[in-house]
């Protein structure tokens, strides 16, 4: 795959062969960033874990101290009291059954995280086959499953991310973008991969961090030493 002029540049300023301290990586990282728009910073962590085995599953949320940079746009399940609770909290939608068809026939898609009261559980079961595939199936785990719509709200909007492992035991997470500097990027990045070490699952054996790349949109990836990531 032929890259572009600017991506060459910044991958000249990576030594592949080495693993970074994550400090330096990140201030390097910065320097990687060379596209008009603002790019977004990425963390793709491969865990020592088997996705296929239930008891080794790694999936929480965790709120970024300084946010994403991203607008995330959530939408509210419930009715009644939780509806008006959730239109007043800053919800960007909200509704109950009426919204099944919208979803299913329409293929509306325009939000980014849904939040749901524990009563509306059957009613989003029905879109389980089309919200699933996406990852935005509301979780417990991952405080989108709940009666405090209000709380759920705010942490969202106010930077909370969820993650989770994919087929490869990988999870790719945003830490926020280029523009955040690297004192920032270092504490949401730290603040990631401490919440991924607590939810280790006892189940896991050997080597938890197996390896560590961060990334902007455009740019190469630069490693980092899983040895030197404090818990």
């Amino acid at each position: 795959m032929k890259r572009g002029k600017k991506y060459q540049e910044s991958a000249k300023l990576i030594d592949k062969t080495c693993l970074y301290d994550p400090a330096e990586g990140i201030e390097l990282l910065t320097k990687t960033a060379k596209a008009k728009f603002d790019e977004t910073v990425e963390a793709h962590i491969r865990l020592g874990v088997d996705s296929r085995h239930a008891d080794q599953q790694v999936r929480g949320a965790v709120v970024l101290p300084h946010g994403t940079g991203k607008t995330v746009r959530v939408l509210v399940f419930a009715k009644g009291d939780k509806a008006t609770e959730a239109e007043q909290a800053g919800a960007d939608f909200v509704g109950a059954e009426e919204l099944v068809p919208k979803i299913q026939n329409e293929n509306w898609f325009e939000y980014d995280v849904i939040v749901a009261t524990p009563d509306m559980m059957g009613v989003i079961g029905r879109l389980g086959k089309v919200l699933g595939p996406k990852g935005l199936m509301p979780n417990p785990k991952a405080g989108t499953v709940t009666m405090d719509v209000a709380k759920a709200i705010a942490d969202i909007k106010s930077g909370k991310i969820e993650y989770r492992l994919d087929k490869t035991n990988i999870i790719h997470c945003p830490i926020g973008k280029a523009s955040f500097g690297a004192e920032k990027l270092s504490d949401n990045f730290n603040t990631l991969l401490s919440a991924v070490i607590k939810a280790k699952p006892s189940a896991a054996k050997g080597q938890y961090l197996k390896s560590v790349t961060i990334t902007t949109t455009m740019g190469p990836g630069i490693k980092l030493n899983p040895a030197k990531i404090d818990a």
